[in-house]
């Protein structure tokens, strides 16, 4: 296990502004010239994929008019063009109730939105794009992407003020991850942040992402969804459904628990690796920026020994950090 860090700045303690960006030194001491020099789908001209309509103006090249706007608006619109080198990240924040749970140096939810701030820093500048969906069960919150600093702290922000569901709320992977696929993005990465706990439901509309995108998939772990200590009489809550269970944490209780925790992580690991997700574990007890930078290099090595660059869609493979 590695030596623990910081954990990342409390959330929740009347001072957001004042940890956001403490936490967002932290994530430039740690990461900044990480990935100077790659970008995913780096290729020159002015783009191919479809931008926004706009109105003709006199030089506009004529070969550009949308004329189903035109049609539409009996205006004469041309449609702009957005350049393949500029990366658009997606980035989906599973913000359900079972996040709002920590027995080490954080809560899964705080560890949640550090990985948020990383994934903004890293991707952010160049012309680069980011936007977050953001799902708790009880709503879902889309930020559109936007370039620029101000952007990336505004979404962290954003995600960090994100209400809490309320107990006995259910959250539901697939759907906010069939929420990120309409309408059909330009091509660019996605960023799926969650514990991934319960049936991996969502493996199907995950798949769906990867013909087109880039697949970050950050696992947000605690200890106690791993194994189990013996002691003693405990009432487990699954905060997702309210219901509650007296259990008395036996040797063969905590060694079964601990064996279908790992039989079920690796059922995740699987699935994410059959999505073409690239696949990094962070942990409330562990160092999370230590994880994020090996894992940065890792890619970073990656993209080098593939001449420098990496296709934006097609799902490229990576391997686990744990």
């Amino acid at each position: 296990m590695s030596t623990p860090n910081p954990a990342p700045p409390n959330l929740r303690d009347g001072r957001l502004d004042a940890a956001l960006r403490a936490l967002e030194l932290t994530v430039r001491r740690r990461l900044d010239g990480l990935l100077q020099g790659n970008h995913i789908g780096l290729v020159p001209g002015p783009g191919s994929e479809p931008g926004e309509a706009r109105l003709y103006q006199p030089g506009d090249d004529v070969r550009r008019m949308d004329w189903a706007v035109t049609a539409r608006t009996t205006e004469p619109h041309i449609r702009q063009t957005d350049a393949d080198r500029e990366l658009e990240t997606w980035v989906l924040v599973d913000l359900s109730a079972s996040l709002d749970f920590g027995t080490a140096s954080c809560e899964k939810r705080d560890l949640a939105v550090a990985a948020v701030a990383a994934v903004a820093h890293l991707t952010r500048g160049g012309g680069n794009r980011i936007g977050a969906l953001v799902a708790t069960g009880e709503r879902t919150v889309r930020i559109p992407a936007r370039g620029g600093l101000a952007q990336a702290r505004g979404l962290v922000k954003r995600v960090a003020e994100t209400p809490r569901a309320p107990e006995g709320t259910r959250g539901d992977l697939a759907e906010a991850i069939e929420q990120l696929r309409r309408p059909p993005r330009r091509r660019g990465l996605v960023v799926v942040i969650s514990d991934f706990l319960g049936e991996p439901r969502w493996e199907r509309a995950l798949r769906g992402l990867s013909a087109r995108h880039e697949l970050l998939a950050i696992e947000v772990l605690d200890p106690r969804d791993l194994e189990l200590p013996e002691v003693g009489t405990v009432v487990l809550a699954d905060p997702e459904t309210g219901r509650q269970r007296e259990v008395d944490t036996t040797p063969l209780l905590c060694r079964e628990f601990a064996a279908a925790a790992a039989e079920h992580r690796e059922r995740v690991a699987t699935a994410l690796r059959r999505c073409g997700a690239a696949h990094l574990v962070l942990r409330t007890d562990r160092d999370w920026i230590a994880d994020i930078v090996r894992f940065a290099v890792a890619r970073k090595r990656q993209w080098s020994d593939a001449s420098g660059s990496r296709p934006a869609g097609g799902g490229g493979r990576a391997a686990v950090v744990r």
